[in-house]
């Protein structure tokens, strides 16, 4: 291929475009607010998920894995995770998890969970006292949200997962209004989360992870308005101060899509047989 040759191709292809994508939050967030700490942290998250696709793809499959998604799923630790200052174990262990859970959590050769939702989650679970989720909002810097989001729509688009990103974002202005109307509120601190970078990792990586949604174009919306259900109960549930589901508080829409997407999956594999299963009906740009 020649020089210009590749050039199209990162350019017109949806999982190179995913990767540029991902890169230009990390940049964005990194030099307007420095949102990742430090870059130790992107190193310990990054080279685990890499050396782990890479000797998980040798001794499981034989081969050598593409690394895109290890790409992706690094940064996406490396972003979302917020431990204690100080402390490197989390992206460690959480990049493991991450790409581990591809190659041992599966059914029919297919991984259900996507894998940095998978090992964030875990990693709250396990110690709630020591790691969190990203909370830091671009806030009202239009510019960097402009950037963010006509580059993650027109890239969605591209990669034919445009239905699913809209859908959840649709789904989750509705389930706020629902929210503001019955516990009272500004509507403007509802939506305010959309502006971050916690959600927009999700609805631009996570919900549309080719490997992890179900087949139907129908039942993609089906499955990402459940998921913005089920984080909107968690948020009433947390709105009453129900002890029970109180793990969950911590990152309501990571749980939700970890609840609903596991159970999404299975159920489409489970009704498809995998000899006459058809194909995903969206490209494969690297998971998140």
């Amino acid at each position: 291929m020649t020089q210009n040759g590749r050039l199209r191709a990162w350019l017109t292809e949806p999982r190179y475009l995913i990767v540029i994508l991902i890169t230009l939050v990390l940049i964005v967030g990194q030099w307007r607010f420095a949102i990742l700490g430090d870059y130790w942290r992107l190193a310990a998250a990054l080279g685990v998920c890499v050396a782990t696709e890479l000797i998980f793809s040798w001794f499981v499959r034989g081969n050598m894995a593409n690394l895109q998604s290890a790409y992706v799923s690094g940064i996406s630790m490396a972003l979302l995770t917020k431990p204690q200052i100080g402390l490197l174990w989390p992206f460690a262990l959480g990049g493991f998890l991450a790409i581990a859970s591809k190659y041992a959590l599966t059914f029919r050769s297919r991984h259900l969970w996507n894998p940095s939702n998978f090992a964030i989650c875990l990693l709250l679970l396990l110690a709630p006292e020591t790691v969190a989720v990203l909370s830091h909002q671009w806030g009202n810097d239009l510019a960097t949200n402009a950037v963010i989001w006509v580059f993650g729509l027109i890239i969605a688009s591209r990669a034919g997962v445009l239905h699913i990103t809209v859908s959840y974002v649709v789904s989750f202005l509705v389930l706020a209004a629902v929210r503001t109307s019955i516990f009272g509120g500004p509507l403007g601190a509802e939506i305010a989360p959309l502006t971050g970078p916690m959600y927009q990792l999700f609805i631009f990586f996570m919900i549309t992870d080719p490997r992890t949604v179900v087949r139907s174009k129908r039942g993609q919306i089906i499955v990402v308005v459940i998921v913005a259900l089920v984080e909107a109960l968690i948020r009433i549930a947390g709105d009453l101060g129900l002890p029970l589901l109180s793990p969950l508080y911590a990152s309501p829409p990571l749980f939700a899509l970890a609840i609903v997407g596991p159970i999404a999956m299975m159920l489409d594999l489970w009704r498809t047989p995998a000899a006459n299963a058809p194909p995903v009906a969206t490209p494969q740009p690297a998971a998140a």
